[in-house]
């Protein structure tokens, strides 16, 4: 029998939460446990200098690169070696994006979708107009929010260079079948970069399985602290030359990383998936395997407060669902006939819940889906949402529309 997660047990350690809000914005950022905070703290305020060998201050730079790099990997299947820092998801897309155009030419291919938050579309129609490429578009189904295999399927052609694709959309919660998708580009000697910001949330990703080339995401989306995280296979980045200054090393994957690494930051990463993989206490094996067993018992309170809040909802006169999806995230898109979700997240805020509105950077999907730059009201789950936060939200709401 699968473990339940304690939320109560969860929610001690979460200074954010003394505060007495009711936060259903974690889709843009979730709040911090004091044990990341800590581990911050601890790193920056040690001995510390630069990477090296030398002194205890070089070696505790090396040994926080180093812990950083095999927690994502644990985190996203993938190798040490080939886990990248940076400054953002979306620093990192352009980078790579960027870096991969070098050897594009007019007549080559992009495709992107209309379902992806915008770092993973603008960076590469950018790029491609810069080289004379061309890019395709696939669009979502408006009534359920799913993307079709089969639409991607029709804009592939031997002219393909890289999909652009999302794991989960962090609009309307869509699970795209990414596998499907790699194996159909791969078909047509097409790479696959998967923004999986807002999937690595709530599902433990793996990037061989995902059949990715690029793996992108955000782990203060996963209690974790501001940055981005790149996974890709060593032999893969080792094919690319990055622009890096001259004495940089050529080293993967470290030729990506410009300047000093932020080794602090980085130890609070590690915190973050050392967090999470604790969430079960008891469990045993790899640290992989703890955090399999924590987004198992995640997943199921998610999508148990997600039921709740779906049947509750639905049932309000004027509402509208838009994430309706058959496999998707614990997060809502709602929208209200006489009213913009603006006025209701502001009143909401009024109640101490926050459930932000707007379009999230995911302009195409909102303006595909006849929202303009609008959007909508966002509700999203997260570890320490628990059932008193729920009910907080449903009453409010009810009198709100009422």
């Amino acid at each position: 029998m699968n473990a339940r997660l304690d939320v109560g047990r969860v929610r001690a350690d979460f200074p954010a939460l003394d505060s007495g809000l009711a936060f259903f914005d974690g889709p843009g950022g979730t709040q911090t446990p004091r044990q990341v905070g800590e581990a911050i703290a601890a790193t920056l305020t040690g001995p510390l200098s630069n990477k090296g060998t030398d002194s205890v201050s070089q070696r505790n730079a090396t040994a926080a690169v180093e812990a950083f790099r095999a927690a994502m990997a644990d985190y996203l299947g993938a190798e040490p070696t080939g886990v990248v820092y940076g400054r953002s998801a979306t620093a990192l897309t352009y980078q790579v994006s960027r870096t991969l155009a070098k050897d594009w030419a007019p007549g080559d291919e992009v495709v992107v979708t209309r379902l992806d938050h915008d770092s993973n579309v603008r960076p590469w129609i950018q790029a491609a107009e810069a080289v004379g490429a061309t890019i395709r578009w696939v669009d979502f189904d408006v009534a359920d929010g799913e993307l079709p295999v089969e639409a991607v399927a029709e804009q592939l052609s031997e002219r393909t260079r890289l999909v652009a694709v999302t794991a989960a959309s962090n609009l309307l919660g869509t699970m795209p079948d990414v596998g499907s998708i790699a194996d159909l580009a791969h078909g047509h000697g097409a790479l696959v970069y998967v923004d999986a910001v807002h999937a690595a949330a709530h599902r433990l990703l793996s990037l061989a399985e995902l059949g990715a080339d690029f793996l992108v995401c955000s782990p203060y989306k996963f209690l974790g602290p501001h940055c981005g995280v790149l996974a890709a296979a060593p032999e893969l980045l080792r094919t690319l030359r990055p622009d890096k200054l001259r004495p940089a090393t050529d080293e993967v994957p470290d030729t990506f990383e410009h300047g000093t690494q932020p080794y602090e930051i980085m130890a609070g990463v590690t915190a973050a998936v050392d967090y999470l993989a604790a969430l079960v206490p008891g469990s045993e094996g790899s640290r992989r395997q703890r955090l399999a067993s924590s987004f198992t018992a995640l997943e199921h309170h998610e999508d148990r407060l997600r039921e709740r809040i779906e049947t509750a909802i639905d049932a309000l006169p004027g509402v509208t669902r838009r994430s309706r999806a058959a496999r998707r995230t614990p997060t809502l898109l709602y929208t209200f006939e006489d009213r913009p979700a603006a006025e209701v997240s502001r009143a909401l805020v009024a109640d101490g819940i926050l459930a932000p509105s707007g379009n999230f950077y995911a302009l195409e999907a909102s303006l595909h889906l006849g929202l303009g730059s609008a959007g909508g009201l966002r509700i999203g789950l997260a570890p320490y949402t628990d059932g008193d936060d729920v009910d907080r939200l449903l009453t409010a709401l009810a009198r709100i529309l009422a």
